[in-house]
């Protein structure tokens, strides 16, 4: 049972795979009722797979398919209760907004009077009003967007999948529908589930993330969950703008976790949790190589100076303006709280234990100082 409802979808050892490679190999996910869950992962990983084994598109090697209880593995996608948004919107070219909308409901023989109620109630929600007339060459990518949405809210089902729906609109119109989205679907209680290789859309829309590598599930959770507590290296390096910076335990001027030696770890640290400070002994020797100033925070982008990372780069996240000079030294610091510990062979994250006592020299924040 989800803190969201009982769970909505369901597979259960689901393998499809492909003969040129490719596919899912012995999935299983839940994805609980009136959720926003995101399937987040790079390309090749499996997740429009899973989400084509869910629609009904695809059909599993071996494993179950369940939505709402029923066992749908065997069902055609129109017997399963769903609706799809494509990447393409998939809509007609000669139809306008309108007829478009209410296609679906016409093959149903839906009556005209529902089908007038729920195209009106799809065209406020969406803001398309006054468009229903146009054809979706006079529209914009962001208005055709919400017309493939107008058309899954009218279909009237509890689950909406949607692969990939802003892919091909610019960054700010991303921004707009993606608030669009999240908000009807909430409005609506719908459940959706969403693929996307874009983190930002993941870690800003989803209730719960399932990140997919290699066909498998790498991590699932809440999107703060998956940020803050990674699984993986995989998940550490995925998850994150700029993402984690990796480096050999033995680099690092920490004493490992209790029990594990340090030429078998390697230790993570968040972007934002990175300090820059004037060269000194017992820090991570870094030159600065250019900076980024980006509003609220700036990148500053460091190569790191000898031992067996020398030429590594490391991105800092520091608060508001702060541009050191090019070319300058500097060292690199952090609370040994904000490490992450991972085992070098395995990938796996090391379970977080209290940190030793330290030198208060090593155990307070490096303070930012001028470089």
């Amino acid at each position: 049972m989800s803190a969201l409802g009982p769970d909505f979808v369901r597979l259960d050892g689901v393998t499809r795979l492909f003969p040129g490679g490719g596919g899912v190999a012995d999935l299983s996910i839940a994805v609980p009722c009136g959720g926003f869950t995101v399937l987040l992962g790079p390309s090749g990983c499996g997740k429009s797979t899973t989400l084509r084994l869910i629609a009904g598109l695809e059909t599993p090697d071996r494993g179950r398919v369940e939505i709402g209880g029923r066992d749908v593995t065997a069902l055609a996608p129109s017997a399963r209760g769903l609706s799809v948004v494509f990447q393409s919107y998939a809509l007609f070219p000669h139809l306008s907004v309108e007829e478009n909308i209410v296609f679906g409901l016409k093959v149903r023989r839906v009556p005209r009077a529902e089908r007038g109620r729920k195209l009106a109630e799809a065209l406020a929600l969406t803001g398309l009003d006054g468009l229903g007339a146009r054809r979706p060459a006079q529209l914009s990518g962001g208005q055709r967007q919400r017309v493939a949405l107008a058309r899954a809210i009218v279909a009237d089902h509890p689950l909406c999948l949607m692969d990939e729906p802003l892919s091909n609109l610019d960054a700010k119109l991303r921004h707009a529908v993606r608030q669009d989205i999240r908000a009807l679907q909430r409005r609506l209680g719908m459940t959706v589930i969403y693929v996307t290789h874009d983190q930002t859309e993941a870690m800003g829309m989803a209730d719960q993330v399932i990140l997919m590598r290699d066909g498998r599930v790498e991590q699932q959770g809440a999107p703060a969950a998956l940020y803050e507590r990674p699984a993986s290296l995989f998940a550490a390096g995925f998850v994150g703008t700029p993402p984690m910076t990796l480096l050999p335990a033995a680099l690092v001027p920490l004493p490992p976790p209790p029990g594990h030696a340090p030429a078998r770890l390697v230790a993570g640290v968040r972007a934002e949790a990175l300090c820059l400070a004037a060269p000194s002994a017992g820090l991570l020797p870094a030159t600065v190589e250019a900076s980024e100033f980006l509003g609220a925070e700036t990148f500053v982008y460091l190569r790191l100076a000898g031992g067996a990372q020398n030429g590594a780069q490391v991105i800092a996240r520091l608060p508001g303006r702060n541009e050191p000079a090019p070319g300058a030294a500097v060292s690199l610091g952090w609370d040994p709280a904000a490490t992450h510990w991972f085992e070098r062979d395995s990938g796996r994250r090391v379970p977080d234990e209290p940190f030793p006592d330290l030198p208060a020299t090593a155990a307070d924040p490096v303070a930012r100082a001028a470089v």
